[in-house]
């Protein structure tokens, strides 16, 4: 590993030489940056020597705030540009698929796949990315020769010509096929999707995203894959099938982004808790491949081997984000690696040929005597490196507020809920469930510098209280709290609340901070810095000057480059800031027109480097709604 002085040294004149003499075209190819989502770019004219001059060198309006004007309040931007064939493509919350200019953002082609309006879905409306690829069989500069795949809200998968944006005729009927086929769900969008499909070994791959807590037995959350030539249904895979004991549920899906190992064949699907998620009686065990990191043979999903990071979830602490593909060296011993971040704010790395541990895994009593009926598992597993990247506990007298007055109102929430630290079974006193079901991690992902055997991961930090409702007051429940999240958990003895504490002003009742950034070596675990991320400007104004290094939560991820810089948007005010990868000192920040809650992404176009960002808020963060991707430069 590069001593600092001279990392320092080497990034600043690689920098610099690439700023004078002009830089090698460099793209992001995929969602991730690359097939294994390690969010690393070799471009390196922006560094640390020029960071400063960072300047708005243009902006694209998608056009959604007048377009979608009435759903608006119920999307999220969370679009990370590709960069492909010599176009940018996005997308927006509501699966409008733009090919941009990557010089000018001048649009090229549009393509709207007109989703209905006025839809209830679990997740927002919401559109992470696309997929681009090449037909091996395909003439050059044959129609669909070179294809964009987008899955939409309303669970199609698209097919389009990636020069002009038409749907590629025979795929499909008309350019589209069913992604999660011969579904039923239990009102219409229950089920959705929000995550880019990928494609390997000659299929496409797609995932969905289901309501929580509505019914015990829910739909099914399994994987489809297809035909990118004409949409056929190669293989199906269902995360619970073959379970034991046999388990009375559904879900298990996989809604967060997956990665791909084109080299061996391997797709990586992060899946989700089983239904319902706090209670679960009807499925003992630990309901087969649920909360795991599953590697498939993509040709044929075929399970090569999986690895569960919470057993039996009670906490809906599924797996949140993209699994990263990455060489590490644990210990001397470099291996293929999958690094799994979670909502506990662990890290896990494991072995990418054969799923086992590279970091040593150990499991851990945790706390028992769940809700009648459940039967919880006794222990958790916990990686011995790195030391968890959020809290785990808290108690009362830690309570937060600005005043005495807050501090005590946040107490009050917090007093007579069952906290015993994390994993706290669910309760009908309410339970404390932190970190809460929004992270630690979340599906923003990690970056991976390859050079310095490096991840960069950020986390947030916020208090849940879930109850259990006995079947027999849940009506009444419901009917008294209609302004609390209360599902029914439709089939099961109990029904649940969450709520998410907070004091009187609308900060959280736990200490700051509550968005963090932080650096981790993977050679050794060490934790090299953690920095809060965000302030709370736009999340409580003028609070900014008496609240310090407090973050703010956070969705979104980060991305690294080798001009020795972290650039990451995702907290809770319109900012994208730039950090040292070093030292964690941030060096630069770029006001945004509104919530920047997406990954980033930068690529070098005709001898110049972009960063680009999605800023359109997030309905879940309640931050400012826009319809902008906003790209940065240095001055020509």
């Amino acid at each position: 590993m590069l001593k600092p002085g001279l990392f320092t040294a080497v990034v600043l004149t690689m920098g610099l030489a690439a700023s004078e003499a002009g830089a090698a075209d460099a793209g992001w190819t995929h969602y991730g940056g690359d097939a294994g989502g390690t969010r690393y770019s070799p471009a390196a004219q922006i560094n640390l020597a020029n960071v400063g001059r960072l300047k708005p060198a243009w902006s694209f309006s998608t056009g959604v705030l007048k377009t979608h004007a009435g759903d608006i309040e119920r999307a999220a931007f969370e679009a990370t540009p590709i960069l492909a064939g010599g176009r940018l493509y996005a997308c927006s919350p509501f699966n409008t698929v733009f090919a941009l200019d990557p010089g000018t953002g001048r649009p090229l082609w549009t393509f709207d796949p007109k989703i209905a309006a006025g839809v209830h879905y679990p997740n927002s409306y919401a559109c992470r990315g696309v997929a681009w690829w090449r037909d091996p069989t395909a003439p050059a500069g044959a129609p669909c020769a070179e294809r964009i795949f987008t899955a939409t809200n309303d669970r199609r998968l698209f097919a389009l010509d990636a020069r002009t944006g038409m749907p590629c005729r025979g795929f499909g009927a008309a350019g589209f096929v069913d992604a999660i086929p011969g579904v039923s769900l239990s009102r219409p969008g229950s089920a959705q999707i929000t995550s880019p499909p990928v494609v390997v070994a000659g299929v496409v791959i797609t995932g969905s995203s289901i309501d929580d807590n509505q019914r015990q037995v829910e739909t099914s959350g399994a994987v489809h894959a297809f035909d990118p030539v004409s949409g056929r249904l190669k293989w199906r895979f269902d995360p619970l099938a073959g379970a034991r004991p046999a388990v009375r549920s559904g879900a298990a899906n996989v809604w967060a982004p997956m990665s791909v190992d084109e080299a061996r064949g391997l797709v990586f699907l992060p899946t989700s808790s089983p239904s319902p998620d706090f209670y679960g009686a009807a499925r003992p065990g630990n309901a087969g491949h649920a909360n795991s990191v599953v590697a498939l043979r993509a040709a044929t999903g075929e399970v090569v081997w999986a690895f569960q990071t919470t057993h039996h979830d009670v906490w809906d602490y599924d797996l949140p984000a993209q699994p990263t593909l990455a060489t590490v060296t644990w210990k001397g011993v470099t291996a293929p690696a999958v690094i799994q971040p979670t909502k506990q704010g662990l890290l896990f790395t494991l072995n990418r040929e054969t799923g086992q541990p590279l970091i040593p895994v150990v499991e851990r009593p945790v706390p028992r005597s769940g809700a009648i009926g459940d039967q919880l598992s006794p222990t958790q597993p916990f990686p011995v490196a790195p030391p968890p990247l959020a809290p785990q506990r808290i108690t009362t007298a830690e309570a937060f507020g600005i005043t005495p007055w807050e501090r005590k109102a946040c107490a009050a929430l917090m007093r007579g809920a069952r906290n015993d630290g994390i994993y706290t079974p669910p309760s009908t006193q309410g339970t404390i469930v932190y970190p809460f079901t929004g992270g630690g991690s979340n599906w923003g992902g990690i970056a991976f510098d390859p050079g310095l055997g490096v991840a960069i991961v950020n986390t947030s930090s916020a208090l849940h209280k879930v109850t259990l409702i006995p079947r027999r007051a849940y009506a009444a429940e419901k009917a008294a709290r209609p302004d609390l999240e209360i599902s029914p958990n439709a089939g099961a003895a109990y029904g649940m609340k969450r709520e998410l504490l907070r004091s009187p002003l609308g900060l959280p009742c736990n200490p700051p901070p509550w968005g963090q950034l932080a650096a981790v070596d993977l050679h050794d675990g060490r934790i090299l810095w953690q920095v809060p991320l965000g302030t709370t400007r736009d999340l409580v104004p003028g609070s900014q000057f008496l609240l310090r290094r407090t973050g703010t939560p956070n969705f979104g991820g980060p991305i690294v480059t080798a001009g020795g810089l972290v650039f990451i948007g995702a907290a809770m005010d319109n900012y994208l800031r730039a950090f040292e990868a070093r030292t964690g000192k941030e060096v630069w920040k770029g006001r945004l027109p509104a919530g920047g809650q997406a990954t980033p992404m930068t690529y070098v176009w005709q001898g110049r480097q972009y960063v680009v960002i999605a800023a359109g808020g997030h309905a879940k963060s309640r931050t400012k709604a826009g319809d902008q991707l906003i790209a940065f430069a240095l001055p020509k």
